[in-house]
């Protein structure tokens, strides 16, 4: 299946030439199904290396270093509770639909474990399925975290034979829809408040900080997240979409405690510059800034999966009581009934047709590319490989 449009769509922009191709698409499309893409997780001990092969598909990694990142899982029975929370919210998003009216199937892939992307794909075109929106969950722009389920679509169709048969389009990032950020304004002012029961007198602007913290990336990665075009400094449109949602998270929690945008779940080699600092690094600094209390918000993630359950719940919090301060962490959005609810919003935008200008947004980046733009969040090792909806880099 080629990178090109993957639907019929009307331009938002009229003014931008047309060699460029339209940011979102304003014209009803009948989809007759919603795909549900993940990254998929072990269910027992037995999986986890087979797993982490699948993750680290390609790189020539041997068994023994899967090994050394296999103990994160096996702490936890060799489950990753990721299945489970997709399983969750493909049942949360029927129940939304259904209440809603809306007539289209969940049909739920992953990229690295059963079940797995193709035999989602197979399922719905034996049940007659033809044209799929695609919720991936993850909410901002990076080669990881948007165009690598794009090439994942592309990949699936070709290997089964069903590029002729099927489309598959995607919604838009919505790392600032309002769906996806009220859960996490919820949570920083029931986490303040929690801070304050637990460290009776607490001065929150003098003595707390709160951390939002994201999985990092290679900063070549970081660099190249969203279209070149719009000029993303340091971090790119990675960094700078968690930055603005931050700042409305905080604004609208109506507290004014220091912040700031930390890194979590490093995996690459140490010469290879990732995004920094590390929650850890950054929680170590604290106590010579005079705090006591510290709120963990893991503001990249949709779901309490592994690297929230390891590198907050276990790494960060180990971190916290060795240095003696008292450290709450956030919820993510899970199955909140609002972020369902965004979720379904997203696909009925495309369903409707619903022109940009009336689509929500809580920061000044968004709302995002419908269609992803050239030359988007590029794979600074791998390059660009065929993805479907996007434009040819």
């Amino acid at each position: 299946m080629s990178d090109a449009v993957t639907d019929a769509p009307a331009v938002a922009n009229a003014s931008a030439p047309a060699s460029i191709g339209p940011e979102h698409v304003e014209t009803p499309v009948a989809y007759d199904a919603i795909l549900l893409a993940s990254f998929g997780g072990p269910e027992g001990q037995d999986d986890v290396i087979p797993f982490l092969r699948n993750v680290t598909r390609g790189r020539g990694i041997p068994d023994e270093r899967l090994e050394e990142v296999a103990h994160h899982y096996r702490h936890f029975g060799g489950i990753s509770p990721i299945n489970g929370q997709n399983r969750m919210l493909k049942a949360a998003l029927e129940t939304e639909l259904a209440a809603r009216g809306v007539d289209l199937p969940v049909y739920w892939g992953n990229r690295n474990w059963g079940p797995f992307l193709a035999d989602a794909l197979r399922e719905a075109a034996d049940d007659g399925r033809r044209q799929l929106i695609a919720i991936a969950t993850s909410a901002y722009s990076s080669y990881s975290s948007c165009r690598q389920y794009r090439e994942d679509f592309a990949r699936e169709l070709a290997e089964t034979g069903l590029a002729d048969t099927l489309v598959i389009d995607k919604v838009r990032q919505y790392f600032d829809h309002p769906g996806f950020v009220a859960p996490f304004t919820d949570g920083v002012a029931e986490g303040l408040a929690e801070l304050e029961r637990r460290i009776p007198g607490i001065d929150l602007e003098r003595q707390a900080k709160v951390l939002f913290c994201t999985h990092s990336i290679p900063t070549g990665d970081a660099e190249k997240s969203g279209p070149a075009a719009r000029g993303f400094g340091e971090g790119g449109a990675y960094a700078a979409q968690h930055e603005a949602v931050a700042e409305v998270v905080m604004a609208r929690a109506g507290r004014d405690v220091p912040w700031a945008l930390v890194y979590q779940s490093r995996s690459g080699p140490p010469s290879q510059p990732w995004l920094e600092p590390d929650v850890n690094d950054a929680l170590r600094e604290l106590p010579e800034q005079g705090v006591c209390g510290v709120l963990l918000v893991p503001l990249g993630f949709v779901s309490d999966h592994m690297e929230v359950k390891w590198d907050l719940d276990t790494e960060a919090m180990e971190t916290a009581d060795e240095i003696g301060i008292v450290a709450v962490r956030t919820p993510t959005p899970g199955v909140d009934p609002q972020y369902v609810s965004g979720l379904v919003d997203l696909v009925l935008e495309r369903v409707q047709g619903v022109p940009a200008a009336e689509r929500p947004a809580e920061t000044g980046l968004g709302p995002w590319y419908d269609v992803c733009r050239p030359g988007c969040c590029e794979n600074a090792r791998l390059g660009f490989r065929p993805t479907v909806a996007g434009l040819r880099p």
